[in-house]
């Protein structure tokens, strides 16, 4: 197995103490916002033999299994992240299958740079992903009920929201959750601007519920975001609570420190609370307009110790091992590749000593096995 040198990336709404503290060094007062572990051209993992992307290019089947290669290709399909939100990130949606597909081909054929800043589609892959919590973390999932969402933008007593909450008691549902958001993303600046500071003082005037928006609104003053953030479910989980986020589903992280996974793509549509580029009707044609419970997952204990969050793709399996001092090892070998991640305590894999934020690459078919105390978790695919 490759013990893998990872890349953190400094994106501003990172924290700047979360990472370091997981890790034990001393922060740098820089936002560090991800760690990505994987074969993501944009920040491959680096190994002993080279960078992950260079040791799977020099051999697909040998270090991915042939199966993964003839289901995903000669890459590996997923990438693992520690993610640690200091700010809120933006409101997002990604695309189904098809419709990167569609949408990469599109651009392509309109000859528009890849690293443009009006570029939607990077690649031509959908981006499933799961966040698990390491510790208590806030985030955004899903259309509320549009009469809930209604009654909390009714409560705040701010009069040029009411036409929102006229239009979420419209029928059918799918209609009013689009129509109100496509009044949120294509009013006039300046008035939304008005409107979300109003919204954002009153927020901050009547708490509870409300503050998790006012704290929105102090990152993203004038956001439409702001808004259109509160059409949402908020949830807070708890660690080892994680949320599974599929195509079309409106969605944004607020703060916390968490392990995610997604499959390898880098294909986002934001919604706001960005000043990055949003494009309302392709942001329209994907997101899913139906309101939803949030599906907190927790994970499925099996007799050898796995616990496993159940998703419903196959570009990724993660699962966690919680190692008590004095267990018996745990043998993970796999026909597929995988990565394990620690994230508290001191693990022994295989020859290798982990200690919080380290990992490895376990090629397909290699010998692997941890024993220690702490938790691993586990990132593979399904084949």
């Amino acid at each position: 197995m490759d013990r893998l040198d990872n890349t953190i990336r400094p994106y501003a709404w990172g924290s700047t103490t979360a990472i370091p503290a997981l890790l034990g060094v001393e922060p740098s007062g820089e936002p560090q916002a991800e760690m990505w572990m994987g074969a993501h051209p944009g920040a491959p993992s680096r190994t002993a033999r080279g960078t992950l992307v260079e040791v799977i290019d020099a051999a697909p089947e040998r270090e991915l299994g042939p199966e993964a290669v003839a289901r995903f290709g000669p890459r590996l399909p997923f990438l693992l992240k520690i993610l640690a939100a200091g700010a809120p990130l933006s409101l997002q949606v990604h695309p189904d299958l098809a419709q990167a597909k569609e949408g990469y081909a599109d651009e392509e054929r309109r000859s528009i740079p890849v690293d443009a800043p009006h570029r939607n589609y990077k690649d031509a892959n959908h981006k499933p992903e799961l966040i698990c919590a390491l510790t208590e973390f806030d985030g955004l999932c899903g259309f509320r009920d549009p009469l809930r969402a209604a009654g909390l933008l009714d409560g705040l007593g701010v009069d040029s929201l009411k036409p929102y909450v006229d239009l979420l008691h419209a029928h059918p549902e799918d209609a009013a959750l689009r129509e109100v958001l496509t009044a949120i993303l294509t009013a006039d600046p300046e008035e939304m601007r008005h409107t979300v500071h109003e919204t954002a003082s009153a927020c901050a005037r009547l708490g509870g519920p409300y503050a998790p928006y006012a704290e929105i609104a102090h990152h993203y003053p004038g956001d439409p975001g702001v808004i259109a953030a509160m059409l949402l479910n908020h949830v807070r989980l708890q660690p080892g609570e994680a949320l599974f986020l599929g195509a079309g589903i409106p969605h944004a992280y607020l703060s916390g420190l968490g392990v995610e996974i997604m499959a390898n793509s880098d294909n986002v549509l934001r919604c706001g609370l960005t000043p990055k580029h949003v494009d309302v009707p392709e942001l329209l044609r994907v997101v899913r307009f139906e309101a939803s419970d949030p599906g907190v997952l927790r994970p499925e204990a099996s007799p050898d110790g796995e616990e496993v969050y159940e998703t419903p793709i196959d570009e990724f399996r993660l699962s966690r091992y919680v190692l008590p001092e004095g267990g018996t090892p745990h043998h993970l070998t796999r026909e597929t590749p995988q990565i394990l991640l620690c994230t508290a305590g001191s693990v022994r894999a295989g020859e290798e000593e982990l200690t919080p934020g380290t990992s490895v690459f376990v090629p397909a078919g290699e010998k692997a096995e941890v024993s220690g105390a702490g938790t691993v978790f586990r990132a593979t695919v399904i084949v």
